[in-house]
């Protein structure tokens, strides 16, 4: 439940004039503009994980006192943390990413029927969404008594999660999902007809799941409640926890409309 497509090449006219921001001279970004040098590099930092700015300045292809500017207003900005000439993502980005969604409402509605469907399921559950050929976990709850199936709290996964293949399959595959498997497209018709789809250790050994979409007002899927459970259980009566928990969201995102 890998890599994250990178942004398209800026197309058109160049702009060439100098640039300038509070840390001095920014003429070496010519032609990117400020922002665009300051994404690449956040970009790079989070590829890299833990760099330094001679690293950083050649993976983005900018000078590297231009690299060194940009990070210095970074790491004011809190955007990114600076420790012995090494650079990683910082707090800033941390609290900005977690108020991603890709549906208004969405995390707020989907809160407390995760919870619920973590009490009921004695499972750990997730929120998930289907976004650049990966899946992406916004929220989930574990048992109290229990540890998470979610290793060391990973949030980012393959497409070919149970919550990834449940959204897939109501959606036209992008060139982002990567080759699809031969099978994909009866396995797709199955999901569609069963409202679930199921991944029994294919991702994780030890771990299955069962997952169902999440509508909007219009029908059509924004996001998938998953259960993880071990092998053993019944994945059938897991996902009609998780539907009756789906349907709840639903109904939230209604009023949040």
């Amino acid at each position: 439940m890998t890599a994250t497509a990178s942004a398209p090449p800026r197309t058109g006219p160049l702009d060439t004039a100098p640039l300038t921001g509070p840390g001095g001279s920014l003429s070496g970004v010519a032609g990117r503009g400020v922002l665009e040098g300051a994404f690449a590099l956040l970009d790079a930092v989070r590829q890299e994980q833990d760099a330094g700015v001679t690293v950083l300045a050649e993976v983005c292809g900018l000078p590297k006192t231009t690299a060194y500017r940009l990070l210095d207003q970074l790491a004011e900005l809190g955007a990114v943390e600076r420790s012995a000439g090494r650079y990683r993502i910082g707090p800033g980005m941390f609290r900005l990413g977690h108020d991603w969604q890709p549906y208004p409402g969405l995390r707020a509605a989907a809160r407390w029927p995760l919870r619920r469907l973590t009490a009921v399921t004695k499972a750990t559950a997730a929120l998930a969404v289907l976004h650049r050929g990966q899946t992406l976990i916004l929220d989930w709850t574990a048992p109290a008594d229990a540890r998470s199936l979610l290793p060391d709290d990973r949030a980012v996964w393959p497409w070919y999660t149970a919550a990834g293949k449940v959204l897939a399959a109501w959606t036209h595959p992008g060139p982002a999902l990567g080759p699809l498997p031969r099978g994909w497209p009866e396995e797709a018709a199955r999901i569609r007809a069963s409202g679930a789809a199921y991944d029994h250790e294919e991702v994780l050994e030890g771990v299955c799941c069962a997952a169902v979409p999440v509508t909007a007002a219009d029908g059509l899927p924004v996001a998938a409640l998953c259960v993880l459970t071990g092998p053993g259980h019944r994945l059938e009566r897991l996902a009609d926890a998780a539907r009756r928990a789906a349907s709840a969201v639903t109904a939230g995102l209604g009023r949040h409309a």
